[in-house]
């Protein structure tokens, strides 16, 4: 019974292929035969979502479960229920895995420690986003045309994210498979959204420019403007003009530089519309990908 908790618990090669199998079945056939299960499967969001939850909720499909969605206000959470007595419930009744969203940093961990039934990290507070990393990763390699997963395939590639980094849990994720893939990874943020300690594997700066330069892939983070409220941003318009990937900051990469970010965007804020848009732009190939990779995912999860 794996968990998937952090992005490390992934197996990288596996997941790569089972997405891409995903991908042509469902070319062939949008909307293919399945075979319904007596069984559920428990989404269960404690934060909005519309992405993440959407694909998790279309994998179960696929797989012939039924996705039993369960949010923070709808259930005995907003009677006290802990989680611990949440995924208790849930095993009890039944259900073939558990994926959770979380506020707190570690809740997926703390789950597992209770669960007889594999738990799915959809998010935890600041800290681990594994299958938003891994959709990530499966679109580069779809790019770069598919490599052998199991070298070092983005040797001698510079990946530059850029953003709120200290609160960002794709970041922290993106930042294992890429190193793992072999990939030159820089952080930028503006100094108050760096973290405090350094990051293994990562170069840290606060120049948007330096870590633009010569970049193959540039992902710009959702801007969470109530860093502000806490004294953590000056104002937005700062932010752009120092932080926002545009048509003039993306001149400092490399032509073939490619452009993600794992949204919801915020435009004219952390990307531009003419970047987001462009030809250059992967957002929309990442948002497809999702649902091949959570169900690749989930299928490993739960043995099948």
């Amino acid at each position: 019974m794996p968990h998937v908790l952090t992005a490390a618990d992934l197996p990288v090669p596996e997941i790569l292929r089972r997405a891409e199998e995903w991908r042509t079945r469902l070319q062939a056939n949008p909307i293919p035969p399945i075979q319904p299960r007596a069984a559920l499967i428990a989404l269960l969001f404690y934060e909005p979502s519309t992405r993440t939850r959407a694909a998790f909720e279309q994998a179960c499909v696929l797989l012939g479960y039924h996705p039993l969605v369960i949010t923070a206000e709808v259930s005995s959470v907003a009677k006290g229920e802990s989680l611990q007595d949440t995924v208790r419930t849930l095993c009890a009744q039944g259900v073939r895995a558990i994926v959770m969203r979380h506020p707190q940093a570690g809740a997926p961990q703390t789950a597992a420690q209770v669960a007889t039934a594999p738990i799915l990290n959809a998010g935890d507070g600041a800290h681990e986003h594994p299958t938003q990393a891994m959709l990530d990763l499966y679109t580069l390699w779809r790019h770069y045309e598919m490599p052998d997963p199991r070298t070092r395939w983005l040797a001698g590639r510079k990946v530059a994210i850029v953003g709120d980094i200290r609160h960002s849990r794709v970041a922290r994720s993106n930042l294992t498979l890429l190193a793992q893939a072999g990939a030159e990874v820089w952080l930028c943020a503006p100094p108050t959204l760096l973290p405090d300690a350094p990051f293994p594997h990562a170069t840290l700066t606060h120049d948007a420019d330096a870590a633009v330069q010569d970049a193959d892939v540039v992902m710009a983070l959702r801007l969470q403007t109530e860093r502000m409220q806490h004294g953590l941003l000056p104002s937005l318009n700062a932010y752009r003009r120092d932080y926002q990937i545009n048509a003039e900051r993306l001149q400092r990469a490399k032509p073939e530089c490619v452009v993600m970010h794992p949204g919801p965007i915020q435009r004219g804020t952390e990307i531009s519309d003419e970047v987001a848009d462009s030809a250059q732009s992967l957002i929309l190939e990442q948002v497809r990908n999702g649902v091949c990779v959570r169900v690749a995912t989930l299928e490993y999860a739960l043995g099948e």
